[in-house]
């Protein structure tokens, strides 16, 4: 796939609820939507994250507060090269750049942050500043040609590992000299990963299709073994999905989807996905890569600009 096709896929999404769908189309699309309406857990709109920001699709936490990727273009892009992406830090309400656009950033996605030093995933490299000292020039950690679509980071010990989206690859990198990070070396193949975490040991993975076509391989996963990596699915729903996270109380996991846009929970005792139901003055349209916090969950809501702060 080329960046033509990928921003092309972008678009689609994007305007998936304009009037370019077919009649057929919009109503399998409203029909999904009440029966999730229905069925949905109870969850209520408590805030909503506008000021200073501009298609952000990550979110991290960071000083009881959360960090906020953004693209910062005037158009919706996930591959541009204009170096207008920024990070804001929001806390109890308050924004503030903490990353500028400083030229370094143009599509910030997945985020992780080790000893002051925050990884940033864009397009095809992941960018490293040291807060500690600002102002100076970020490292950056080139992907090999044609992995265009670097896009979320967790870490297990000294290992951090990449998604790559567009290539089915979860990547690993050496980050036990965060002044000298290894070159990234291909960990495993998997169907479209996008948002990745780690609990107890195990990494989950959320698949989401790089071409817009929906197959039964684009589910959740499991990794259960680091040192001898093999995916599982641990759901049988397909779906766009993209960001996932563990529950306060670590009883579900967190997900959200592109089709239909919204935020599911998997319960890990049972297997057993739900909606969970997300009030807005408008609908969801692209929930990105969530962050769960002091029993708060943030959606950030690509194209819409917003990041949307539900209770647990």
């Amino acid at each position: 796939m080329n960046i033509y096709q990928l921003i092309l896929f972008f678009n689609k999404i994007i305007f998936k609820m304009s009037k370019k769908l077919s009649i057929q189309s919009l109503a399998i699309v409203t029909a999904s939507a009440a029966i999730l309406s229905c069925n949905s857990n109870a969850a209520t709109e408590t805030a909503v994250i506008s000021e200073g920001i501009r298609y952000c699709e990550s979110t991290y936490p960071y000083k009881d507060g959360i960090l906020i990727a953004n693209f910062g273009t005037e158009e919706l892009n996930p591959l541009n090269n204009e170096g207008k992406g920024y990070i804001v830090f929001d806390k109890n309400g308050k924004s503030e750049t903490l990353v500028p656009a400083d030229g370094n950033l143009s599509a910030p996605k997945g985020m992780f942050l080790k000893d002051n030093h925050l990884f940033i995933c864009d397009v095809n490299k992941i960018v490293v500043y040291n807060l500690d000292k600002k102002g100076t020039a970020p490292l950056t950690i080139q992907f090999p040609e044609g992995h265009l679509f670097v896009n979320d980071l967790v870490a297990s010990g000294n290992t951090l590992y990449a998604s790559v989206t567009n290539t089915d690859r979860i990547f690993r990198i050496d980050i036990s000299d965060l002044n000298n990070p290894s070159a990234p070396e291909e960990w495993i193949e998997i169907p479209g990963p996008n948002g990745l975490m780690i609990a107890d040991g195990t990494m989950y993975v959320a698949s989401y299709p790089a071409d817009g076509n929906t197959l039964d391989k684009h589910v959740i996963y499991k990794i259960q073994n680091l040192n001898a990596p093999a995916a599982e699915k641990m759901i049988e729903v397909p779906g766009q999905y993209d960001g996932i996270a563990m529950s306060s109380d670590k009883k579900y996991i967190y997900v959200t989807n592109w089709t239909p846009a919204g935020l599911s929970r998997i319960d890990l005792a049972s297997g057993k996905i739900d909606p969970v139901n997300v009030e807005t003055d408008k609908p969801l349209i692209g929930p990105a890569d969530i962050t769960v916090s002091k029993g708060k969950i943030f959606i950030p809501d690509l194209p819409n600009s917003r990041v949307i702060v539900i209770s647990e």
